[in-house]
């Protein structure tokens, strides 16, 4: 931020920021239950999103045990963990074989397969990290 801003003027974007991170860290939170919702991203938005409003939250979740790695190795390496890459081939691969099995129609197998494809690509060809093979 621009240090001739006065602090007033920062106040409401703060919150703004701080809002959506909060937003996306429970979002984040829904996605370690529901498999169709992916936690990573929303915790690298949440991430993001603190680092315009609290030092402190971002510091908070860059270090946390379990959301600060995956963190910390996309925003360093642009790098997404082995398990984490396999992890998210299965969670599509199952999300389309439930839309099979619940007889979703064609053009919406389609889409989904499409869109999965896409994803699964970007993923798949993420450098895995540092050390990693």
């Amino acid at each position: 931020m621009p240090t001739d801003t006065p602090p007033a003027a920062m106040a409401p974007m703060r919150f703004v920021w701080m809002a959506l991170g909060w937003g996306a860290v429970l979002l984040g939170l829904a996605g370690v239950i529901l498999p169709v919702l992916p936690t990573t991203p929303f915790m690298l938005l949440a991430a993001a999103c603190f680092a315009k409003s609290s030092p402190r939250l971002h510091h908070w979740l860059h270090n946390h045990p379990t959301f600060g790695p995956p963190i910390r190795n996309w925003q360093g390496h642009g790098a997404i963990a082995p398990r984490a890459k396999r992890m998210a081939a299965l969670a599509m691969g199952g999300v389309f074989l439930v839309s099979l099995v619940a007889g979703a129609p064609v053009l919406v197998l389609v889409f989904q397969g499409a869109a999965m494809a896409g994803a699964l690509t970007f993923i798949l060809t993420r450098p895995s990290g540092p050390g990693a093979g």
